[in-house]
């Protein structure tokens, strides 16, 4: 960290990097609305072509893109199922019901893990005329309130199995695929075939400074352009987020490894289990979170409170090795 806080509160507190602020000064840049920012649409055929998908379109966030990918999957009065603490639930202000009439039913589930019966028992394909009938499953991954947790690719694939036998659409939010894609060694197309549309973020683990990609056919994409712009979305000469954005895709994926290890070792100095920190997100149980937190920041560690009884760290771009061993020892013992 260049200043006297070591901010471990999300990974989307990171700042460009030289590199990526030099490639952001010569992006060549157009009108993206008019589709004629060469830079933004090289980022969009490189993240499709990188997930397996037809076609992209950058947004200015990723629950913009979430949301997106839900209006085209979900019409007004029908239903998506998701588990009860994903983002597209807890952390987007209602927005799949305030902009598209979509209403939600969740299932129960343990940090996030996807559970194949669990979806099959909530999700009701053909409810009848006087129910609402499921028309679509959002699966997250890696799922950020179950604490960084990599979905099993079987219950993954049992989950669109199970929606393609019922007619039902499938979103992957993928804010931090990337993560996933490390942390399994599993190639991101394989972690994003078989659903109908994916979003994945720039700004977190990447260190991008603002955006994400929204994936799917090149019909559906050409749809979800037009809800950006009704969205208020559109946005102009974009090339010079999206020059930093593509060289955070060349140079900024396989070093997550080194956030993960890092996410281990705050683990360990506050006691928990290394089983549950899979990625870079470490939750932890606390008596008193605020009290937590403002003793954290007083020591020079920025954490956030999640929770009545949970704070939550997370690893990113601007936490070294020694930031981590240094934010370890400050919180490793401060009263839990």
């Amino acid at each position: 960290m260049t200043d006297a806080f070591i901010d471990l509160r999300s990974d989307t507190v990171t700042r460009p990097t030289a590199a990526m602020r030099a490639a952001m000064l010569d992006a060549e840049v157009g009108d993206d609305v008019f589709g004629e920012d060469p830079t933004t649409n090289l980022l969009e055929q490189d993240v499709a072509a990188l997930l397996g998908h037809e076609a992209g379109l950058f947004t200015p966030t990723g629950s913009m893109a979430n949301q997106l990918g839900l209006r085209l999957l979900v019409g007004p009065g029908e239903e998506l199922v998701a588990d009860q603490q994903a983002h597209v639930v807890r952390a987007e202000l209602g927005a799949a019901a305030v902009f598209s009439g979509i209403t939600t039913r969740t299932w129960a589930s343990d940090r996030g893990r996807l559970v194949a019966s669990a979806v099959r028992d909530i999700a009701e394909p053909n409810a009848g005329a006087y129910s609402v009938s499921t028309t679509a499953i959002a699966v997250e991954n890696t799922h950020n309130f179950g604490g960084g947790t990599v979905q099993p690719a079987s219950e993954v694939s049992a989950v669109q199995a199970f929606a393609r036998e019922h007619g039902i659409a499938v979103h992957l939010d993928g804010a931090r695929l990337w993560n996933a894609h490390v942390a399994s060694a599993t190639p991101l197309h394989d972690l994003a075939a078989g659903f109908d549309t994916v979003s994945v973020c720039l700004s977190k683990g990447l260190g991008a400074p603002v955006g994400s990609v929204l994936v799917g056919s090149t019909e559906r994409i050409a749809a979800a352009r037009i809800w950006r712009k009704r969205y208020g979305g559109g946005m102009r000469q974009t090339g010079f987020l999206a020059a930093a954005a593509r060289f955070a895709l060349t140079h900024h994926v396989e070093r997550l490894a080194e956030d993960h290890a890092n996410a281990r070792v705050l683990a360990a100095a506050l006691d928990v289990d290394p089983d549950t920190v899979e990625t870079n997100i470490v939750f932890a149980e606390v008596s008193d979170p605020p009290a937590f937190v403002a003793a954290a920041a007083a020591a020079g560690v920025r954490v956030m409170q999640l929770g009545p009884r949970r704070v939550r760290l997370v690893t990113h771009l601007d936490v070294s090795g020694d930031d981590a061993a240094r934010a370890a020892e400050v919180l490793g013992r401060l009263p839990r």
